[in-house]
């Protein structure tokens, strides 16, 4: 299909008259990517960016192709080849999730029509729909019939939310610079973010100490909210995490809960990534004490199998919402308000946005929750496997069991002048698996040592996937030691690596 040259620029317009040329490109560009789905032997191309970048810079934007077949091809050259594809079962990373066909689906009409969830007048049924999976959301934290919310761009934007409006709750006759905010020593890094966004100063982010499991030591919370009161310091929020990124490891949310209760502090659970387990038949009590948090931010694009973006942030009392209000004549007059018309963009940060929640709205019509809860009861099933396969492999020293579905390990060189080389060994295989394609792992720190890490988000992912990348892994990791390290009976000698 071939669209008219320059003075015809209107046939490109989504209408009444375009229809069929959108089926049609439609569904080339689907064909497309249910071809690279269907022969994608692996989850990466292994590209790197200097081979990449000069491919894409050479395109002259200037000059188009007027015909998306020649526009697809350049796509699939530029941009389908060297993806990285979340759906493989080797792709064991970074908390991206492969997504489910109902989600797609939305994802599919929601972008077509374009519905803006800022205003009643721009969405209609989008801006009740979006409230009814708030309201649902929220009903199985546990929140009452006050709690509110509202979709977000992702975890970062909701903390942020969140700690915008604890900081209007605090700061009554308490200057910026006499805030703190509280997290573990494995929060996320958005809260210290937030709190720079948010104007506090460079010491407001205050963390304390985490368990053997890495989760936020309740006694060291005592302690540091007993500190800053002592100092004359106002405790704005504490940060409790449901699922850190590293190790999923889930704060004792009723001992928290009840430390913020006494003192009279605003309690945000960042459960981005832990949210699957509001769904989980099995695993729902991992999640107890969350009913008691002032807000909470949840991530469907993690554990709900949905595509980028789907998130939210609640409330339990959706009155503080109205921190977050401003009101232009031209866009959501106050009178509006005033009638009870349901304008979204009174409780977000974001003005335009997308209808995010319909993916997950058609996700739970098709599919319903239980289904949700099964496939992420899968992975962490799949990841406790993995622990034990892990734990017993004289390879590798793992740091300590998630409850979730992350695995932080490393390669441990045998005893002898190699072991040394521990941390360099373990970033090249990283760097070595993903150049090949093969399979993509991610990598963080612990305690100043470099280790890597697994994050199994695909129900499709096998112990014998997990199986062959350790194997891969440690055959990278022994080569470079093998190449590095002096013979050990030679402590003094040395080797160039090539």
């Amino acid at each position: 299909m071939t669209y008219p040259h320059a003075g015809a620029a209107r046939s490109y317009l989504f209408n009444d008259r375009t229809v069929d040329g959108y089926r049609r490109a439609m569904a080339a560009g689907a064909e497309r990517v249910a071809e690279r789905i269907r022969h994608a032997d692996r989850p990466f191309s292994g590209v790197s960016p200097e081979r990449l970048a000069p491919e894409i810079a050479a395109i002259d934007l200037e000059r188009p192709l007027r015909d998306p077949a020649a526009a697809l091809d350049e796509v699939e050259r530029v941009y389908l080849r060297d993806a990285v594809y979340f759906h493989h079962p080797r792709y064991l990373a970074h908390l991206n999730c492969p997504v489910v066909i109902p989600a797609l689906l939305g994802e599919a009409v929601l972008s077509a029509v374009n519905s803006s969830l800022d205003t009643w007048d721009q969405s209609a049924g989008g801006t009740l729909i979006e409230r009814r999976l708030v309201e649902w959301t929220a009903s199985r934290i546990g929140f009452g019939s006050a709690a509110d919310g509202v979709f977000t761009s992702g975890g970062t934007q909701s903390n942020l939310h969140a700690l915008l409006l604890a900081r209007e709750e605090a700061r009554t006759g308490a200057s910026l610079a006499r805030l703190r905010v509280i997290t573990s020593a494995a929060g996320h890094f958005s809260v210290r973010k937030a709190a720079n966004l948010l104007g506090l100063g460079p010491d407001a982010v205050v963390t304390v100490e985490t368990d053997a499991e890495r989760r936020m030591r309740p006694a060291a919370l005592a302690r540091e909210l007993d500190r800053c009161r002592r100092a004359g310091l106002v405790v704005m929020a504490v940060v409790a995490t449901a699922g850190t990124t590293d190790f999923g490891s889930i704060d004792p949310l009723p001992e928290i809960a009840a430390l913020c209760r006494s003192a009279g502090v605003w309690l945000h659970v960042d459960a981005a990534y832990g949210c699957g387990l509001l769904v989980s038949r099995r695993r729902r009590h991992l999640l107890d004490g969350i009913e008691r948090a002032d807000s909470v931010t949840v991530d469907f694009h993690k554990s709900f199998f949905q595509p980028v973006s789907s998130s939210a942030v609640l409330v339990r009392d959706g009155a503080v919402l109205r921190h977050a209000a401003h009101h232009a004549d031209y866009l959501n007059p106050l009178r509006m308000a005033e009638r009870g018309i349901p304008n979204q963009v009174d409780k977000s940060l974001q003005t335009t946005r997308r209808f995010d929640a319909l993916k997950l709205w058609l996700t739970l019509r098709v599919m319903g929750p239980d289904a949700v809860g099964e496939l992420f009861d899968e992975v962490v099933d799949r990841a406790a496997e993995a622990h034990a396969l892990i734990s017993a492999d004289p390879r590798f020293e793992i740091v300590t069991r998630s409850p979730l579905s992350t695995l932080v390990f490393r390669y441990l060189p045998p005893e002898g002048p190699g072991r040394k080389l521990a941390d360099d060994a373990n970033l090249y295989a990283r760097e070595a698996l993903a150049a090949s394609g093969a399979a993509v792992v991610a990598g963080t720190r612990v305690d100043g040592r470099h280790y890597l890490k697994l994050t199994l988000l695909n129900p499709e992912t096998t112990l014998d996937d997990i199986e062959h990348v350790l194997d891969l892994l440690a055959g990278h990791a022994r080569r470079y030691v093998d190449e590095l390290a002096p013979p050990a009976d030679h402590p003094g000698a040395t080797h160039v690596h090539a």
